[in-house]
């Protein structure tokens, strides 16, 4: 079963693969700066927007609502990292030209770090965000009336 499985993955497309020049993903669209962070869908999930680059997250903090679905939406601007928040099951590759997408639901208030788990170059190790979850009525209450927010000051 593993040998089929593994031989139909490799031959058969993903369902759905969304791509984005790597290029340009600074200047319009989804992830410029403005559109990072964390937004608030009209249904009360979450939908979380980030970019990486060599060394960086960005945004560096990003700040979450406990027992809410949370989608996450990320891109690469030059080379493949790693998405991995610990102490989570969350984990993806951002691979330059192609949007990662995964869904997780956080149970309780915590603070998570958010390394890079791929090595992306020689300042890999210091290539570390934060992920701030917080109660869902006080991130409702910071969401109201903005656009995107974060943890960064």
């Amino acid at each position: 079963m593993a040998a089929y499985a593994g031989v139909h993955q490799a031959t058969m497309p993903q369902s759905q693969v969304e791509t984005i020049d790597p290029v340009t993903l600074h200047m319009s669209g989804e992830f410029v700066e403005t559109n990072l962070g964390s937004a608030v869908e009209p249904d009360g999930s979450v939908t979380v927007r980030v970019v990486a680059q060599q060394y960086s997250f960005a945004p560096s903090c990003i700040l979450v609502p406990a027992d809410t679905k949370i989608t996450m939406r990320g891109t690469s601007a030059d080379v493949v990292h790693g998405l991995l928040i610990e102490q989570t099951n969350v984990n993806a590759m951002l691979v330059p030209g192609y949007i990662s997408q995964l869904t997780t639901r956080f149970d309780k208030a915590a603070d998570h770090l958010m390394p890079c788990q791929e090595f992306c170059s020689v300042g890999h190790e210091g290539m570390w965000a934060k992920v701030k979850v917080i109660d869902r009525e006080q991130f409702m209450a910071t969401a109201a009336g903005q656009r995107r927010i974060s943890c960064v000051k």
